[in-house]
């Protein structure tokens, strides 16, 4: 898509070998194998969008999703609005206006408690109060992902950390191994996972978002 000069949101890839290190050795040693690439990537994608990731003036938001080498559609988990935390998502707020910023914030808050941390979010009941005002429902995401481990991570890049192992387990997850069966998909073949720097289709009357196939 990028040598037909569609305009398609800078990003880098890291390839499936991690994910079978992830399921053979562990979080720590597929870690280890892919920081080079993931430092080199970011960078690069700071140099193409001119933003940089985790700067609090104007910060680069990535998204971390599956890239498997079947397409396996809705099967795996996604990470959005990687790069907010509470000093970014105040500049965002002055910058671009209080109710995107908030909105794209508790996405991810919301988001990162159910895929990361596996919180089942339907059986929070009183917990959270979805009518709340934004920033208010940004402070009770937080508590609940505090209350089951430690907290959300205000450094950028170990969100980006977070979303990837997140990916990796979802491979192995029930869902997908149940599509896989039925589709005939090796379980061996393991997922990429795609880092892409975010694009909003709600931002204001000139945004929109798309999917392209080939065939």
């Amino acid at each position: 898509m990028c040598r037909l000069k569609i305009p398609v949101p800078s990003g880098f890839t890291i390839s499936t070998e991690a994910c079978t290190v992830f399921t053979e050795q562990g979080r720590d040693a597929a870690l280890a194998l892919i920081e080079p690439e993931v430092k080199a990537g970011v960078a690069f994608v700071e140099q193409e969008m001119g933003r940089t990731f985790g700067n609090a003036a104007d910060p680069l938001l990535l998204s971390v999703r599956s890239g498997a080498r079947a397409s396996m559609p809705g099967m795996m988990d996604t990470l959005l609005n990687v790069g907010l935390n509470d000093e970014t998502v105040a500049s965002m707020a002055e910058r671009i206006g209080p109710e995107f910023a908030w909105d794209i914030y508790v996405r991810l808050l919301a988001t990162y408690a159910e895929v990361v941390r596996g919180i089942k979010v339907k059986k929070l009941g009183d917990e959270i109060d979805l009518d709340a005002p934004l920033p208010e429902l940004a402070e009770s995401w937080k508590s609940v992902i505090a209350a089951h481990g430690d907290p959300f991570p205000q450094d950028a890049r170990q969100q980006i950390e977070d979303g990837v192992v997140a990916v990796w387990k979802s491979w192995d997850s029930p869902r997908a191994k149940r599509y896989r069966r039925f589709s005939g998909i090796s379980d061996s073949l393991g997922t990429g996972v795609t880092v892409q720097a975010m694009v909003f289709g709600n931002r204001d009357e000139r945004s929109g978002t798309g999917v392209v196939f080939t065939r």
